[in-house]
């Protein structure tokens, strides 16, 4: 009996996907997305047009027949594919991850489940997700599709979760026939747009003891693009048939958003996303905008971490991105251009974070970030480092100073960066 039991319990983890071997294309675009290290997030959709973020029909109770209003006034004529990805590429940015489909269940490509859609629903009666897939290729850059597994708007995704709750939908529904739904929507994208690099999920904490069934979902997308990467903002330990793990709003091993409490760090890539403001959709009333030199350490302190960072824009209604983050994006792109070989195709440097700075390492050179240090003498582990330190900056000579297992590093102010003073050793 307990050679049974202990079978049936083998058989029961292999079922839920364990047995996930990736495909050398597969690992080969981990590696890509380790060493690019820098995205664009982009939250779209018909909820821009209230101007209130993206969780409007949530926050505000509105109802499906009230929160149908918003597509016919959803008509983006300014969009510019081929302007946002030059923003992204002139950002320094090696992907974009955009919704496809947010938590109201709005499908912003044609599909063919429904008509709640872009193409089936408002004036503007294009494709979004293929004019933007169209013009990454044509740039070279790769396209993420964010995907909600949470629907505020479709009427089998029941019972109810946690948010959504004054929709007015039926309180009946199929959960398994909406889950078949899902896949249905996830085949069109990952057959009809060319290759995708991957699908960022996220909401299954919205019924976190369902049965989502991502081992079929995750089984159809890998047969689909075996090398398209499956990420899960569930908050969680990686799961199986899973590529990459985020976090978000905080670096990894942090908590202090909440959000990441179980969400140990496994093995796979990571990834951290963050806001230019508050908001992830378009807020007209969000007005705190991070500085560059925040969101340049917040990516230096990401690839300090081993992790790439996913910055966030939220397009206005018509299809223009507000000249705020325009900005800063700029503001970082030219920081990058004369840096960047201190960040792109890095992992975590030998020297662990702390609170004044990071570490990082390429395969032939270590760098160490030096964000925030009040002294002209810098202690630092000396496992590691290398050889012949000097300023990226400038390329002269860091003086240095051994004592036992530490290297003091001299930093006198004439030498340093106010933004990032940054050291590179040769291995």
């Amino acid at each position: 009996m307990k050679h049974r039991l202990l079978l049936l319990a083998l058989l029961a983890i292999v079922s839920r996907g364990l047995a996930y071997e990736p495909a050398p294309g597969n690992l080969q675009a981990r590696e890509w997305f380790q060493d690019a290290k820098f995205g664009l997030f982009i939250h779209w959709g018909i909820y821009s047009v209230r101007g209130e973020g993206e969780w409007v029909m949530h926050e505000k109770g509105i109802p499906v027949a009230e929160y149908e209003k918003l597509a016919p006034q959803f008509n983006p004529t300014a969009f510019d594919p081929a302007a946002w990805v030059k923003m992204a590429k002139d950002a320094g940015m090696r992907y974009i991850t955009i919704t496809s489909k947010h938590h109201d269940g709005f499908a912003m490509w044609e599909t063919k489940q429904g008509n709640w859609s872009i193409t089936g629903a408002t004036p503007y009666k294009r494709d979004i997700i293929k004019l933007l897939a169209d013009e990454c290729r044509k740039q070279g850059i790769k396209l993420f599709l964010y995907h909600s597994h949470l629907d505020w708007y479709h009427p089998d995704y029941f019972p109810r979760g946690r948010t959504g709750q004054k929709a007015g939908r039926p309180e009946s529904g199929d959960f398994n026939r909406y889950l078949d739904y899902m896949d249905a929507q996830l085949e069109e994208l990952l057959t009809g747009y060319g290759p995708i690099a991957g699908i960022w999920f996220d909401g299954i904490w919205d019924r976190k003891d369902a049965d989502w069934r991502l081992g079929k979902t995750y089984d159809l997308i890998h047969r689909l693009q075996p090398a398209a990467l499956i990420g899960n903002n569930h908050h969680l330990a990686p799961k199986p048939g899973e590529d990459f793990q985020m976090f978000e709003k905080d670096l990894p091993g942090q908590n202090t958003t909440g959000f990441s409490g179980e969400a140990e760090i496994g093995r796979l890539p990571i990834e951290t996303c963050e806001t230019i403001n508050g908001a992830w959709g378009y807020n007209k009333n969000d007005k705190k905008i991070k500085s560059a030199r925040d969101l340049i350490h917040y990516l230096v302190r990401s690839a300090g971490h081993g992790a790439n960072f996913l910055l966030n824009v939220g397009p206005k209604p018509d299809g223009t991105i507000q000249s705020e983050f325009t900005g800063r994006l700029a503001e970082m792109g030219r920081w990058l251009r004369t840096t960047g070989d201190s960040i792109y195709g890095t992992r975590g440097g030998p020297v662990a974070p702390r609170a004044w700075g990071v570490s990082t390492q390429s395969k032939t050179q270590v760098f160490l970030h030096v964000l925030e240090w009040p002294d002209e003498l810098l202690p630092v582990p000396a496992a590691g480092l290398g050889r012949n330190p000097r300023f990226l900056a400038t390329g002269a000579a860091v003086k240095t100073t051994v004592v036992d297992d530490h290297v003091i590093l001299h930093l006198p102010v004439a030498a340093r960066d106010p933004l990032d003073t940054i050291i590179v050793w040769d291995k």
